[in-house]
């Protein structure tokens, strides 16, 4: 599975609050901390086919996943029993693993669960592994699967197609019809409209495709053209770039059929590395891709480079922008009437912004003056910050209901927290009716249900998909849940997971989700991987 040039924030903003904004939230919160009660959840582990792990996703300070739907379908994927029959294949970075961590290096399935009954997806004929990317509010999963062949352009190593499953069965979206054999999709509606990327074979020096995500300089992996795709009816369609870019990235869609994602303007590199990106690349705008007016370049906020997270239903755009000079980054705010708003931070350099839901709220994380930390926010038309347990949060998700999850914790990598009602921010493992041999390291999506996807630690460091179900009056008579309410004085204490797994430092300058990783094709390279001056990654 290859891709792209991924490259994400670690260091992000939590909003730009008003003088007055901060202490106001803030007292709200203190007069709000003793009235404030949650309910219990179940924590539903969703194992694996025999392997060792279970995977969703999602992570790492960006949210443009849908694991989950409001009909309560969780989609991910899970290591069999047997071996990954390419982790032999290797090349100068090292042995291929399908999954992003190649201690195990199984082959692993898509699945999805619902009502407590967990269903292989399967792979295409052939294949040996495949992983999911987005639900449909109807249940469509779009992911991407092997199919049992390998790509003449990089010998030895497996083809991966965009793939599309309805009612269980998968079909392959295939590739470009001017040539290139991998592609994988990233968003599907309601309509079927699927989005993604594909590969062609055009040498692009500066390709979508590259290794440079994972550290601070620019290695050419897969030196050939990325295009973001748009397949319905059977039929997958290059939806062109900005300018006179040479690559481009589809990343999510909405159910009325505007696409999101990322294209270079044009060909020429900046010769600069900005936050946005390991450079040089070429300038990296946002776009909004509608059936009528195409490709619309979303602009900056100055910089040369910028990316969009999320869509919602009435085509407002969320992400984050390169500021002019390219070294500091603000989440932002695109709509067709206003353009591009900068949302400012929380006294702090950068930002970014995760989701938008359909009533236009806004999550995301930023850090306070003078980068001291990072907080979530939520944003209304005015920047609340939602606090922080030891030091560090960042919003992911947000329903029509107003709850909130996220990371929190050391370095935001420790525990899930969820925010509701006012606040103040609890850590979800206070709220698990009863002791789980899982701990709530992160989730990344709640929908409207307020059913919460994750994932769960053990403690030989194994990490398994999740679900947490609220013991409330939407699911009444679930076995194993306390309706039992929580008061938040004792919902707030910090209780960070004692088993931390690959932790993002909010130092860094750079992340990558190792699930989107995963899925766009980069894990491949991590197993025992080394950069090209021979240390370890």
């Amino acid at each position: 599975m290859k891709c792209r040039k991924l490259v994400y924030l670690a260091v992000m903003t939590l909003f730009a609050a008003l003088a007055m904004t901060v202490p106001q939230v803030a007292q709200e919160a203190s007069q709000q901390k003793h009235s404030v009660t949650h309910h219990h959840y179940k924590l539903v582990d969703m194992g694996a086919f025999g392997g060792p792990e279970s995977y969703i996703s999602g992570f790492e300070y960006q949210a443009q996943s849908q694991n989950l739907n409001n009909r309560g379908i969780l989609t991910g994927w899970a290591d069999t029993s047997t071996l990954d029959p390419y982790r032999l294949s290797g090349n100068s970075y090292g042995n291929f693993c399908f999954n992003y961590d190649g201690s195990s290096c199984h082959v692993s399935h898509a699945f999805q669960w619902q009502n407590g009954v967990k269903t292989d997806l399967g792979t295409l004929p052939g294949g040996s592994s495949s992983a999911t990317a987005w639900i449909s509010a109807n249940g469509l999963i779009a992911g991407t699967s092997q199919n049992g062949e390998t790509d003449p352009l990089d010998p030895g190593f497996p083809d991966d197609h965009a793939v599309l499953w309805q009612n269980g069965n998968i079909t392959d979206l295939g590739t470009l019809p001017g040539g290139g054999y991998e592609s994988g999709a990233q968003a599907v509606n309601s309509r079927g409209m699927v989005v993604g990327w594909a590969l062609n074979t055009t040498p692009d020096p500066y390709s979508m495709a590259l290794w440079s995500a994972l550290f601070d300089y620019y290695e050419p992996i897969y030196p050939y053209q990325a295009r973001a795709f748009l397949w319905q009816g059977g039929a997958m369609r290059d939806l062109g770039t900005l300018g006179t870019g040479t690559d481009a990235f589809a990343m999510a869609i909405n159910e009325p059929g505007q696409v999101i994602g990322i294209s270079y303007t044009n060909s020429a590199p900046n010769q600069i590395t900005t936050p946005c990106s390991t450079g040089p690349i070429p300038t990296q705008d946002p776009f909004l891709w509608e059936k009528r007016a195409g490709m619309i370049d979303l602009g900056t906020l100055g910089g040369t480079c910028g990316f969009p997270f999320w869509i919602n239903t009435q085509g407002q755009v969320v992400g984050y922008s390169d500021l002019a000079g390219d070294q500091a980054q603000h989440p932002f705010l695109w709509t067709k009437t206003s353009g591009m708003q900068d949302l400012g931070t929380l006294g702090g350099s950068s930002g970014t912004a995760s989701m938008i839901n359909a009533l236009g709220e806004i999550v995301g994380g930023a850090t306070l003056p003078n980068d001291s930390h990072l907080d979530a926010f939520l944003w209304d038309g005015t920047m609340h910050d939602l606090g922080a347990i030891d030091g560090c949060s960042y919003a992911f998700s947000i329903n029509a209901r107003r709850q909130i999850v996220g990371n929190t914790g050391t370095d935001c990598g420790t525990t899930g927290f969820l925010w509701e009602n006012g606040g103040p921010m609890v850590d979800l493992n206070t709220l698990v009716s009863s002791k789980s041999v899982l701990t709530v390291q992160g989730v990344i999506n709640i929908n409207d249900h307020g059913e919460i996807a994750g994932i769960g630690v053990a403690v030989n460091d194994r990490t398994y998909a999740i679900l947490l179900i609220p013991c409330d009056a939407e699911h009444p008579n679930l076995a194993g849940c306390d309706y039992s309410l929580v008061d938040a004085t004792d919902a707030t204490r910090a209780s960070p997971a004692p088993f931390m797994r690959k932790p993002t430092s909010p130092n860094q300058k750079l992340s990558v989700d190792p699930m989107f990783r995963q899925r766009l094709g980069l894990g491949r390279f991590l197993p025992n991987a080394q950069k090209p001056d021979g240390n370890p990654l």
